[in-house]
């Protein structure tokens, strides 16, 4: 009796859906966005322009790094703990040319906007001369330059960028300084918010179209509640502010509607590309709670105030900025949300990633979003939940497993089967129809 129950049992896990075994998922990392992701491009940028940086010096990069580490953050930044999640290395700036990109490249660059120069001169919003400019189209265009060094076929870079995590933004809350500069008022900047949108929407649309798979797409954080904003724009007007954070009502209401704009263009993007996973990473939420609950995420300083910074109400002075002289950091940069008066600490960008990594602030979780990895040598019979739409891998004699998973397998994972049938010809078992 026992002999036969084990028979059975076996059997019925012989037939069981066998669930791949995950590793680390993502074998390189691509990033677009300004100072809230920029590791380095905007320091390449001065040099070239014989220019210096205040990020250059102490205390920048005085928790992890303990040095100044080309970050204007006191430590690590969101994609920095995105990359320690999946075991590589931390992003390279892409214009530090001497760098190998094959795990990734970063080409964010520190006052970055989404839309270029030449639209702001045509709307004649006014935009300073500045050397170390920089837009999304740009930093698309240096994605595009080192492509050819990465993959050559369409199946390569459909495989090799189907093993990419890409991430857009967080980048257009600098074409709302530049228009606040120009002295627009927050109803004649939420004018442009649907070309930020189509721009940000668009460079996603071009790297599926490269064959990415995984795109991150950032929202703007709440801009109301930083404290360069609430220096310049203080004011005795109680009714501009929200009185459960202490924020500015009108430029938090333009985060939300950017936000919402946003989210519409991804639900757009998905339905369009329905076998990429486009992620939605909520960063308004954890920030706006970082503010109304500091002390349920460790947060016990004033929840506005500036580590970094000297003088005000919100300790930001300028032109007395972090990293200038006489300017020094709070002693413990983890009881604060916001690092320099725009940025924010190391402490605040970890919980964030946690966030996005596992939920609750990301649509869906990164880590429910990983290509999986399967182990070509294993007996492995079918995978589950896979649509119509999608491939199906099967063992046996009939078909040769490995060399399946070896040649095509991401673009057959992820295409329709039209595609896969193109990709295995001697193989046609290993898709559906």
């Amino acid at each position: 009796m026992k002999r036969t129950v084990h028979i059975i049992l076996s059997f019925l896990f012989f037939l069981w859906p066998i669930q791949p075994t995950p590793s680390h998922a993502f074998d390189s990392i691509f990033s677009f966005g300004d100072s809230y992701t920029d590791t380095g491009n905007i320091n390449v940028l001065a040099k070239k322009n014989s220019l210096s940086l205040f990020s250059d010096n102490l205390p920048y990069g005085m928790t992890f790094f303990q040095r100044p580490s080309k970050r204007f953050c006191d430590g690590r930044l969101i994609v920095d703990f995105l990359a320690e999640e999946f075991g590589l290395p931390f992003l390279k700036p892409y214009l530090d040319k001497n760098e190998s990109f094959r795990q990734g490249a970063n080409f964010a660059v520190a006052g970055a906007t989404t839309l270029d120069k030449a639209f702001f001169k045509q709307h004649n919003i006014t935009v300073f001369e500045d050397p170390l400019s920089n837009s999304l189209p740009s930093q698309l265009q240096w994605f595009e330059e080192l492509k050819p060094s990465l993959c050559q076929t369409v199946n390569e870079c459909t495989y090799y960028f189907g093993r990419s995590l890409f991430i857009v933004g967080q980048i257009e809350g600098n074409d709302y300084i530049v228009m606040f500069s120009s002295l627009l008022s927050v109803e004649q900047m939420m004018s442009y918010t649907s070309t930020i949108i189509q721009t940000i929407a668009g460079t996603i649309k071009e790297l599926i179209d490269q064959g990415a798979r995984t795109v991150v797409v950032p929202g703007n954080i709440p801009m109301g509640c930083l404290p360069s904003l609430l220096t310049i724009l203080k004011n005795d007007d109680y009714s501009t502010y929200d009185n459960t954070t202490g924020c500015l009502r009108k430029y938090n209401e333009l985060s939300r509607y950017h936000n919402s704009l946003l989210l519409e263009a991804i639900k757009e993007l998905r339905i369009k590309y329905p076998l990429a996973k486009i992620i939605y990473a909520d960063f308004y939420k954890p920030v706006i709670n970082f503010i109304r609950f500091p002390q349920r995420y460790g947060f016990t300083s004033i929840p506005l105030f500036v580590c970094c910074g000297i003088g005000g109400e919100y300790n930001w002075n300028q032109p007395n900025l972090c990293g200038t002289l006489h300017v020094t950091a709070c002693q413990n940069p983890s009881t604060h949300v916001n690092w320099d008066g725009q940025r924010l600490t190391e402490a605040s960008y970890h919980y964030v990633a946690n966030s996005w990594l596992k939920g609750p602030y990301a649509d869906p979780p990164i880590l429910d979003a990983r290509p999986v990895m399967i182990n070509a040598h294993s007996n492995l019979h079918f995978m589950p939940n896979l649509s119509a739409a999608d491939c199906i891998f099967r063992g046996g004699s009939s078909c040769n497993f490995p060399l399946c998973y070896r040649k095509c397998y991401h673009s057959c994972f992820e295409a329709p089967p039209s595609e896969c049938q193109k990709c295995y010809l001697n193989t046609p078992v290993c898709c559906c129809s």
